[in-house]
């Protein structure tokens, strides 16, 4: 579309903010991209009258952030917090559920879930073993729901 209205030279960027989320399921890794707000693109161009004349009758636009008229421009810091480099894990469990531990020196044993650390990828479970329960941290990969 910028280069069908020769407008190429006053469009430096357009960016549609993502993040990797990793989905763990049925013990295998799922990486994906996931948009951060969905229906939004970030445009970085230089705002003369013939390009924003064209890029708000772009077909699918329905509007712009801000108050006025015309649309707001971000500062770079707000740009760059826009574009989150860190991952979200996803688990098919959640905290009290029942967890079959699958490797380590655990491996077999029935745990319950007592906190998720998705920042850090590891799961606090506790196992019964011996007459006693004892808290373990572990993979989140090492467990896999029951």
């Amino acid at each position: 579309m910028v280069e069908n209205r020769r407008i190429q030279d006053l469009v430096e960027e357009i960016r549609v903010p993502t993040e990797t989320v990793v989905e763990i399921k049925d013990n295998k890794r799922k990486e994906m991209e996931r948009k951060l707000f969905p229906g939004y693109v970030l445009v970085k161009m230089v705002m003369t009258d013939e390009s924003w004349y064209i890029v708000r009758n772009i077909r699918g636009v329905t509007g712009f952030v801000g108050t006025s008229s015309r649309p707001i421009p971000l500062t770079q810091e707000e740009v760059d917090s826009l574009g989150v480099e860190k991952k979200e894990i996803r688990v098919d469990y959640s905290v009290g559920d029942s967890v079959k531990v699958v490797e380590g020196p655990l491996a077999g044993f029935i745990a319950t879930v007592e906190e998720i650390d998705s920042e850090g990828q590891k799961v606090r479970v506790k196992v019964s073993m011996f007459g006693r329960e004892t808290l373990a941290e572990l993979e989140l990969a090492e467990v896999t729901p029951i």
